[in-house]
């Protein structure tokens, strides 16, 4: 009975964990390593707009209409953002939020004026996510997970999870070079005659499509910390960018299990009745897992270098950073 119930209320979410957190993490290693994080969080807020949106016009929850609508937002976000650094002569971090805060708050003013809150949208999911949700009913032992009918009962985030996770790996598979070398050295990428502002509007859009997948399971908060904390905890493990996103990958998966473990079963082992938000205790795994590699990761001195030196040449990060 034991082993059912853990298929039916704690591996579907644990794997929605898992899955989100992955397709976070790899457009996330480029935003990093870019010095544009703040973005992946702008995105994640805007991401909320555009889901609204899409529902007041198309009247769906599915996630096509989703996507578009978050998609077409983050890159109308991104389009304003350049439109505020430069007109306002605004430093990137202070246009980025302004924009994300922004569009965050319009998200919410939409939700509650629309009434889109009675119909599997509301303020609680759009931060928290609705990770607990995820129940796998069919499942009547471990031959389920073999079983295509039991299968075909999962619940719909994680199919779509894993789709997009195969296909944002396969993009950045094929384009691997010229994302790595418009990352390191974009005037060397101009020069060579990589369309750079296009690779860079491609990365916008495939993070946009990773938050907005990830956005209903977990939520806007863990996307945040998903985007940010395995990358930059990985980036203190290793100088070579094949092995960073490794690491990335691996502490977003540790962040998911070791999060959902603890919010579920935690406070109860503790002697509280009540467990709290699985989302929430993951995103704060994924930032104790990052504070514990800035102190002990074998590259942390050496990345401070990096980023330090990056300010001054656009080649120091090329040369300190290996592919």
């Amino acid at each position: 009975m034991g082993d059912i119930l853990f298929l039916q209320l704690s591996l579907p979410p644990m794997l929605a964990g898992c899955l989100a957190a992955i397709v976070c993490a790899l457009p996330g290693n480029f935003l990093v390593l870019r010095r544009q994080a703040l973005l992946g969080d702008t995105i994640s807020h805007v991401a909320l707009p555009g889901i609204v949106l899409a529902f007041v016009f198309t009247g769906s929850v599915a996630a096509v209409p989703m996507m578009m609508g978050a998609g077409v937002v983050a890159v109308l976000s991104v389009v304003l953002i350049e439109v505020i650094r430069r007109v306002g002569r605004v430093e990137p971090g202070a246009a980025m939020g302004v924009v994300f805060t922004s569009a965050f708050a319009l998200g919410v003013l939409i939700l509650e004026r629309t009434g889109s809150g009675g119909v599997h949208l509301d303020v609680e999911h759009a931060l928290m996510g609705n990770l607990e949700s995820l129940v796998w009913y069919d499942a009547v032992g471990w031959q389920s997970l073999l079983d295509p009918d039991a299968l075909a009962g999962l619940p719909p985030a994680l199919p779509r999870l894993f789709l997009v996770l195969l296909g944002i790996g396969v993009l950045m598979r094929l384009a691997w070079r010229p994302l790595i070398v418009s990352t390191f050295d974009p005037g060397f990428a101009r020069a060579t005659g990589l369309p750079v502002d296009l690779i860079s509007l491609g990365l916008v859009a495939v993070t946009a499509v990773a938050a907005v997948a990830a956005f209903e399971a977990v939520g806007s908060i863990l996307v945040i910390a998903m985007f940010v904390c395995p990358p930059a905890a990985a980036r203190l493990m290793t100088n070579r960018i094949g092995h960073q996103i490794a690491w990335s990958v691996v502490f977003a998966a540790a962040s998911a299990v070791s999060g959902y473990v603890l919010g579920g079963y935690g406070p109860i082992w503790l002697g509280f009745e009540q467990s709290v938000s699985a989302a929430g205790m993951v995103a704060t795994m994924s930032g104790l897992l990052l504070a514990l590699v800035c102190c002990i990761g074998p590259q942390r001195r050496r990345a401070s270098a990096t980023l330090v030196g990056s300010t001054t040449t656009g080649r120091t990060g090329l040369a300190r950073s290996r592919p």
